[in-house]
């Protein structure tokens, strides 16, 4: 077997907002490229995190993997066979889904919806508790706790921990991930990361995490590829993001640690005595 997971073929996607007839019939009126010819193999059992601003392509690539969005041109290629030739229920039942807003079901109880991919196969219920009390237990969820809550009984931190549990319940090969902690306070974001990072590599699932953050981004992953404007502006190991000399990637890190600034302290005038 190819250690490649996801290959990426000269990826284009192009969108039409609108049509307008002409003498000739309809005519394509203000068509866009969200990706333009990306090209990239994401090796099994790696972390990558697709990184740039907002509207750069990096959902969109990610949603292509996935069958959400079909390219324009080019092709993707899951496990050596293209989604656009997948039968796509099939296909995504071998990928995890993660999203900012979970995705749970707010009628149901968070047992029954990180089961519900083991439902919907038609599973034994006694394998889909057993199931769903593992996945609450590896993401830091007591299942004694939380197993018989509905979603909005639960903090950010703890729907977000679900939303993983659910992903990862059907044991998929491909997970992916979309801002998934864009919504959080910055301490619970951190510990969602750290729970995140070691659970993936405890697992070896080739995951693939869009964000915008680039601290994120380099904790997280083995690699980050930087998306801008439809291409890939950058493709580098974590560890060598914050030092690159990439005009994109420099403009990030810049923006970034522009917090750092050093202060003197300040003085304060002595009390006359």
């Amino acid at each position: 077997m190819s250690d490649a997971a996801i290959e990426f073929r000269g990826v284009g996607v192009n969108v039409s907002p609108s049509r307008t007839n002409s003498a000739e019939g309809d005519a394509a009126c203000g068509e866009r490229k969200i990706l333009d010819g990306i090209s990239a193999t994401i090796q099994r059992g790696t972390i990558t995190a697709l990184l740039g601003r907002s509207g750069s392509g990096k959902t969109t690539l990610l949603r292509t993997v996935n069958g959400m969005v079909l390219p324009t041109f080019g092709s993707v290629l899951v496990d050596g066979k293209s989604v656009g030739d997948a039968d796509l229920l099939t296909l995504r039942r071998g990928i995890g889904y993660v999203i900012q807003e979970t995705g749970l079901y707010p009628h149901m109880t968070i047992e029954r919806n990180i089961a519900m991919l083991l439902e919907i196969a038609g599973r034994p219920m006694a394998e889909r508790k057993a199931r769903a009390a593992d996945m609450l237990r590896m993401v830091g969820l007591d299942p004694a706790q939380f197993a018989q809550r509905r979603p909005w009984q639960l903090s950010g931190g703890q729907r977000q921990r679900a939303g993983v549990a659910r992903a990862l319940a059907g044991k998929p090969s491909i997970l992916l991930m979309d801002e998934p902690f864009g919504a959080l306070d910055p301490l619970t974001r951190a510990e969602m990361q750290t729970m995140l990072r070691d659970l993936l590599r405890s697992l070896s699932v080739t995951a693939l995490i869009v964000t915008h953050d680039l601290q994120e981004a380099v904790f997280l992953a083995d690699r980050v590829m930087m998306i801008d404007a439809g291409h890939i502006a950058a493709d580098l190991p974590a560890g060598e993001v914050m030092q690159s000399e990439i005009p994109a990637v420099c403009q990030y890190v810049a923006a970034v640690r522009r917090f750092e600034v050093q202060f003197d302290p300040v003085q304060l005038p002595e009390t006359e005595q």
